[in-house]
C-alpha cells in the first residue's frame, strides 16, 4: 500500500512538473521588405532540432537554401515540396540542385495548376506561413508577411497532413549537375 501511494505521488508530481514546463503557444509576425519576415523564416529554420517540412511556391533565396542545408548538416530531417511550374527559372533550378546535392529530398508538385503554399513545419510543433515566397524579391522588394505559431502541435499536425498530401503528389527532383 505504501509503495502504491508513493507511485501515485510520483506520477502526480511528474505530471505537475511536465505541465509546468510545457511551453505556451506563441505567435510572431514579420513583414518585408522591412526584413522581419526574412528574419523569422531564418530563425524558424534555425530552431529545428528534429524535422523540417516545407511547401514552397517559388524557391530561390540563397540564405534560406543555406539555412536548410545547415539544418540538414545538424542532423535535422528536411524534406521539401515545391511547385513544378513556378520553379523553372535558372535561379530556381540552381536552388533545387543545391538542396538535392546537400542531401535534402525535394519533390516537385504539378498536380495543381499552382501549388501556392508557403509553409514550414518544424519539429511537429511550429508552423511558419504567410504570403512570403522564399525568394530574394520577397525579402527585398515585395510587401509580404510571415506568421510563426510556436508550440501548437494540433495546428502543426493539420499542416503536416496537408504537406504529406502534396509530398505524395510530387515527383522526386533529380539534380542536373
Amino acid at each position: 500500500m505504501k509503495k502504491t501511494i508513493l507511485c501515485i505521488a510520483g506520477i502526480l508530481c511528474s505530471s505537475v512538473m511536465f505541465s509546468a514546463t510545457a511551453a505556451e503557444p506563441s505567435v510572431d509576425v514579420g513583414f518585408s521588405p522591412e526584413g522581419s519576415a526574412r528574419t523569422l523564416v531564418l530563425e524558424t529554420i534555425a530552431s529545428a532540432r528534429s524535422s523540417i517540412r516545407m511547401l514552397s511556391y517559388s524557391f530561390t533565396a540563397p540564405d534560406i537554401m543555406r539555412a536548410l542545408a545547415d539544418a540538414r548538416r545538424r542532423g535535422v530531417d528536411v524534406k521539401i515540396v515545391v511547385d513544378e511550374r513556378g520553379n523553372r527559372s535558372k535561379s530556381s533550378i540552381a536552388a533545387m540542385n543545391f538542396i538535392v546535392n546537400s542531401g535534402i529530398p525535394l519533390r516537385t508538385d504539378h498536380h495543381y495548376p499552382i501549388q501556392h503554399d508557403k509553409v514550414i513545419i518544424v519539429d511537429g510543433q511550429t508552423v511558419e506561413t504567410g504570403s512570403f515566397n522564399y525568394t530574394a524579391s520577397a525579402e527585398r522588394r515585395n510587401s509580404e508577411n510571415v506568421v510563426v505559431i510556436r508550440n501548437l502541435p494540433s495546428l502543426a499536425r493539420t499542416y503536416l497532413l496537408h504537406w504529406q498530401e502534396r509530398w505524395d503528389y510530387g515527383q522526386d527532383y533529380q539534380s542536373v549537375y
